[in-house]
């Protein structure tokens, strides 16, 4: 379960110094963020149009593993027949935007989002300093489903996803998994667990686990950046199919 918290006098500190003169929405400054995520906490909203963000630090957090992800046959199948074409930060916005929409809600029929416009300003100021990252799914020119979250040292934290087709969510999530692991990333932070990351190989581990695990990965920096990653993927797979090449790493971890 989730609780609030307050953060570090640190953090605290940053926001007070840049409160004053703080643009409407008000952004919640780059190294504030890094500092946060660096301390094993995040932000959330209560609404899309509040203004206010709280602090969250999981009692129980979810991660998956690397070299546990699970990739099914069919999923194999999908990304082999290059069905979605994959790209990274080729619209951050517009997956921010998708992932920030009311989703279907079994009991209430739509569901809130925590990502409010000033949270989604916020990332979007991040991701012009380098550090938030999208993975987009297209369908011909139709952005179809995809990803974003927060990078740094060898650490991702995936913050929310989307689909639109079948299953471009899971093939948007293979896509980061296997260019975290050809970039020597360690650490793929899910936050919270759901029936749909439990089944992709997403585990729960206790807070100070993740602290340990999180100080490892922030020791050192990465083989290279994600973007270069999927360079490289798209390079080696330039005479033959990058969903192909993509499947093919998860076979001796599926």
């Amino acid at each position: 379960m989730a609780r609030r918290t307050i953060a570090s006098d640190a953090i605290m500190q940053l926001c007070y110094a840049r409160d004053m003169h703080a643009p409407s929405p008000k952004l919640i400054p780059p190294e504030v963020l890094l500092l946060a995520y660096r301390t094993g906490i995040f932000p959330m909203a209560d609404s899309r149009d509040d203004d206010e963000v709280f602090w969250v630090e999981p009692r129980r957090r979810a991660i998956l593993p690397l070299d546990g992800f699970h990739c099914s046959r069919s999923l194999a199948k999908l990304m082999k027949q290059d069905r979605y074409r994959i790209t990274m930060d080729a619209d951050f916005p517009a997956v921010v935007e998708a992932c920030a929409q009311p989703r279907p809600d079994p009991d209430e029929g739509t569901s809130g989002t925590w990502i409010s416009h000033a949270i989604a300003a916020s990332y979007h100021n991040l991701h012009a300093q380098g550090h938030a990252h999208s993975v987009e799914c297209w369908l011909d020119d139709r952005l179809v489903g995809g990803l974003y979250g927060v990078s740094f040292e060898r650490v991702f934290c995936g913050e929310s996803m989307f689909s639109r087709a079948d299953n471009a969510s899971k093939v948007a999530l293979a896509w980061l998994v296997a260019l975290m692991r050809r970039a020597g990333f360690m650490l793929l932070d899910c936050q919270f667990m759901t029936g749909h990351l439990a089944s992709l190989g997403a585990v729960e581990i206790t807070r100070d686990d993740y602290q340990e695990m999180l100080a490892r990965a922030c020791a050192a920096q990465p083989l290279c950046s994600l973007p270069q990653a999927i360079d490289l993927v798209n390079q080696a797979a330039s005479s033959s199919s990058p969903g192909k090449l993509i499947a093919q790493s998860f076979t001796h971890t599926s």
